[in-house]
């Protein structure tokens, strides 16, 4: 390896060991290592530019939006209590409420923070009268909301298609789908077992009863919007940019209009929050992409990934020790920090082992999941716990159980890579 690559490596770790923010040591890591070598000083803003002047990355701020819409238009509530009455009211159906609502408003968000975020305003109250610990109750919304990346429409997939060309939005998506739904249903059987053994759940006698018909009814405009997120870019009615419009626009209606719990006056912070957000994320991109730019030029990332080829490990072998990369990664940060950050490596070794980048995204993306619920630093358990009021300490004997649920989902997609292929190639894609 080059000289200037190791410096680009050694002062990029040097700066996050200085607890300088992700994006500004990526940022400074290029910058430095470009103005060093003499590579152009225009090359800093050419890269900034062009690495969020994409179009893919429309979406993110518009999904954003539409689940920040949907959040405060109260869809979550509703979509609650229509999946209680029909699960009934037994030891531990309470947790299996969260993770199917935590499913379906991730085919609106697609993003893991704001699902979880929603469930747990609704759903830590109601699982606390019936006698679920605070910490137990993080712990599930938590586990659940990490669904949302990869149940489509995922955030997470379309950053990932805007640095892996070769693996479409619609590809990923739709490989996500059973792959999400096989995780979520993991995280199913420790739940039950949990609260049955310790007697967590049962009857809701406060709770309103109200007929199946009237939740439904209640209930179906947010049970449409991924059907019409979905079926909208199947029928080739709006691509998933367009798709994320076509969210929004709904989301507002329902909002405004069916439910009429979003006021004009409401619109002002929903807007606000939504621009926060996206211009963090983006914000992060940009600076990531003078940090890419800079090793690609300087071969540093095809250098490492040739090292680790010419070992001559079995490809099994080099799944399993990127797997316990990104585990121990997603631990510590989050999902666009470590596509930005771990993909230009990776993405040689997927070349050199020839396999699917459509079916590595979806490992790669299971194990941010993974990270999501993970402590010490899980950014969904952060989210839940101070909804929750309880220290991120107190979740680790229940939310261990989960994480190995959701592994051995992770393990199945790996060993069995039609679990996730075999959807996006009957739709051709």
């Amino acid at each position: 390896m080059t000289t200037a690559a190791i410096v680009l490596l050694g002062l990029f770790a040097l700066l996050m060991l200085l607890g300088t923010p992700l994006g500004v040591a990526l940022g400074l890591a290029g910058a430095a290592v470009i103005l060093m070598q003499d590579l152009g000083e225009m090359a800093i803003p050419t890269s900034l530019y062009t690495g969020i002047a994409k179009y893919p990355l429309l979406a993110i701020p518009l999904f954003i939006l539409a689940g920040t819409i949907f959040e405060r238009a109260g869809v979550a509530a509703r979509l609650v209590r229509f999946v209680s009455i029909l699960i009934g009211s037994w030891r531990g159906s309470l947790g299996v409420v969260a993770v199917l609502v935590a499913m379906v408003m991730g085919g609106i968000s697609g993003s893991g923070p704001a699902d979880a975020a929603a469930v747990a305003t609704v759903m830590l109250p109601a699982m606390t009268r019936a006698g679920y610990p605070p910490a137990f109750s993080a712990s599930i919304i938590a586990a659940a909301g990490a669904t949302a990346i990869l149940i489509p429409p995922s955030v997470a997939f379309i950053i990932y298609s805007v640095l892996v060309p070769q693996a479409t939005v619609p590809a990923l998506f739709a490989a996500g789908l059973f792959p999400g739904i096989l995780a979520g249903l993991a995280l199913i059987l420790p739940i039950v077992f949990i609260a049955r053994r310790y007697g967590f759940g049962g009857r809701r006698e406060d709770e309103e009863k109200i007929g199946v018909l009237r939740a439904a009814r209640e209930a179906i405009w947010g049970l449409l919007a991924p059907v019409i997120i979905l079926g909208g870019m199947r029928a080739g009615l709006f691509t998933p940019t367009e798709a994320a419009v076509a969210a929004v626009t709904y989301g507002l209606l329902v909002g405004l209009f069916i439910h009429r719990s979003l006021t004009l006056r409401d619109l002002g912070n929903v807007f606000m929050e939504a621009a926060e957000m996206s211009a963090v994320v983006l914000l992060i991109i940009g600076l990531a992409s003078i940090f890419a730019w800079a090793g690609s030029t300087l071969g540093a990332f095809d250098v490492l990934a040739q090292s680790i080829v010419s070992l001559e490990a079995p490809p099994w072998m080099v799944l399993i020790l990127i797997n316990l990369l990104l585990m121990g990664a997603g631990m510590f940060l989050d999902a666009v920090s470590i596509y930005l950050i771990l993909l230009p490596l990776l993405m040689p070794l997927v070349t050199a082992y020839q396999w699917d980048p459509v079916w590595f995204g979806v490992v790669m993306t299971m194990n941010l999941a993974v990270g999501q619920f993970t402590p010490p630093l899980a950014v969904n358990l952060m989210v839940t716990c101070a909804v929750a009021g309880v220290p991120i300490e107190k979740t680790v004997r229940w939310v261990i159980w989960l994480v190995l649920a959701m592994l051995s989902a992770l393990v199945l997609v790996a060993i069995f890579p039609s679990i996730a292929l075999w959807l996006p190639r009957s739709l051709g894609y």
